[in-house]
C-alpha cells in the first residue's frame, strides 16, 4: 500500500520578549503570512506566541483576544510542546533582538529546521556597526562612521546620520546638519540603544533596497525597490515612513504606493551594480535562504551600504515578498522555495 504524503507541520514563532510594540508588529506581519500561505493540502500551520514577560502560549489564531485567552506556559514546557508536535519547520516572526537571535537559536537547538538566517547571522546583521565592518572588508562601499557609547562625542563633522546601533524601523534615527542638532539626536538615539552609530550622510542620489533569494543553490537578485526621498523635504526615511499607529492604538504598515515606494525597472543600470554589492554582502555575512540590504546611491551612481535586514515575514507587504512577486515569484512559491531549502539542510 502506498503511503499518502502528509501535509508539512509548520509553526510561526510570533511575539516579542522585549515589549508590546515588537509583539504587535510581529502579530501584524504573522497574521498576514498565515492568510497568504494557507494551503491545507501542503501545510498544517500553527502558532506559538511569546510575551514580553517571557511566557508562551499556543493560540488557535492571531486575533488579540484569542492570544489573551490562551493558556500560558513557561519556557521549559514550551520547548517540550514544540518538540512533541513533530514540526517540520519553524518560521521566525519575532523582530526584537532576542527574538531574532536567542529564540532562533532555541528552535535550532531543539532540532527543528528554521526558515531563514540562523541566530549568529541575525546577531551580526542586527548590529549595524559590525555588519558594515564585515561587508566593508568584502569590498562593499560603506560611508565613514564611528561607534559611540554614552558620554562620547563624534569626530565626524556634519552632516551625518545618528542611529541606534541595533534597532529596526528607524527608531531613534536623525539627520544632523548642524552641530546644534547633535545633543538632541544623541539623546533620542541612546534611549533606544546603549551604542550609537554616527555615519557620514551620503547626498542623494537615490535610496534602494535589494533582496536576494537562494534558489537551487544560486543567489538570485530580485528587482530593486526604490523609496521616495528628496534632498530637502525627505533626505532620510524615518520611523513614520515605515510603521504608524492607527486611531485604535494598533500598528499599521505605511501604504506602499507610488508615493512611498516602487519597483525599479530591471533594465535600469543601477540594478546590476546593486545586485553585485548585495550578493557580496550576502556571502560576507554568511546569509542563507534570503537576505535584504539597504543602499544609498550618491549623485554619481555609487551605492553605499546602509544596513542589513536579514528576515522575511512572508506577509504580502514584506519587502522580499513584494520584490519576488515583481520577478514573477509569487508569495506561495517564495515560501515553498525557502521551506524546501530549509528541509534540504535537515536532510544533509
Amino acid at each position: 500500500m502506498t503511503e499518502v504524503a502528509r501535509s508539512l507541520r509548520v509553526l510561526l514563532l510570533v511575539g516579542s520578549a522585549v515589549n508590546e510594540f515588537y509583539a504587535d508588529l510581529s502579530r501584524l506581519y504573522a497574521a498576514d503570512c498565515l492568510d497568504a500561505v494557507a494551503d491545507p493540502e501542503r501545510y498544517e500551520l500553527s502558532v506559538a506566541h511569546v510575551s514580553p514577560d517571557g511566557s508562551w502560549c499556543f493560540p488557535a489564531d492571531l486575533r488579540p483576544q484569542i492570544i489573551a485567552a490562551a493558556p500560558r506556559v513557561g519556557l521549559g514546557e514550551a520547548v517540550t510542546q514544540l518538540q512533541a508536535r513533530g514540526l517540520d519547520a519553524v518560521v521566525p516572526q519575532m523582530f526584537c533582538v532576542p527574538g531574532m537571535t536567542q529564540y532562533r537559536a532555541l528552535v535550532e537547538l531543539a532540532g527543528i529546521p528554521l526558515l531563514g538566517n540562523p541566530a549568529d547571522v541575525m546577531a551580526l546583521g542586527a548590529h549595524k556597526a559590525r555588519a558594515r565592518a564585515v561587508v566593508a572588508a568584502a569590498g562593499v562601499a560603506v560611508p565613514d562612521g564611528e561607534l559611540l557609547r554614552a558620554g562620547e562625542q563624534p569626530g565626524l563633522t556634519p552632516p551625518f546620520v545618528v542611529k541606534p546601533v541595533d534597532t529596526d524601523n528607524s527608531l531613534g534615527l536623525a539627520l544632523v546638519r548642524e552641530h546644534a542638532e547633535l545633543a538632541a539626536a544623541l539623546r533620542a538615539a541612546f534611549v533606544e540603544s546603549d551604542e550609537v552609530l554616527v555615519e557620514r550622510y551620503v547626498e542623494l542620489g537615490r535610496e534602494v533596497r535589494c533582496g536576494i533569494v537562494v534558489r537551487d543553490g544560486e543567489l538570485v537578485g530580485l528587482p530593486l525597490e526604490e523609496y521616495a526621498v528628496h534632498p530637502e523635504s525627505k533626505p532620510i526615511r524615518l520611523h513614520d515612513d515605515k510603521i504608524r499607529t492607527g486611531t485604535d492604538g494598533g500598528l499599521g504598515l505605511v501604504a506602499k504606493d507610488a508615493e512611498h515606494a516602487w519597483i525599479v525597472d530591471v533594465e535600469d543600470p543601477l540594478t546590476a551594480v546593486v545586485h553585485e554589492a548585495a550578493k557580496a554582502c550576502h556571502r560576507a555575512l554568511g546569509c542563507r535562504d534570503y537576505s535584504l540590504f539597504d543602499f544609498r546611491v550618491d549623485p554619481d551612481g555609487q551605492p553605499w551600504f546602509l544596513e542589513a535586514g536579514l528576515y522575511c515575514s512572508f506577509a504580502r507587504s514584506s519587502v522580499v515578498a513584494v520584490m519576488a512577486a515583481a520577478a514573477g515569484l509569487e508569495l506561495p512559491e517564495l515560501f515553498e522555495t525557502v521551506l524546501t531549502g530549509s528541509l534540504a539542510r535537515r536532510r544533509k
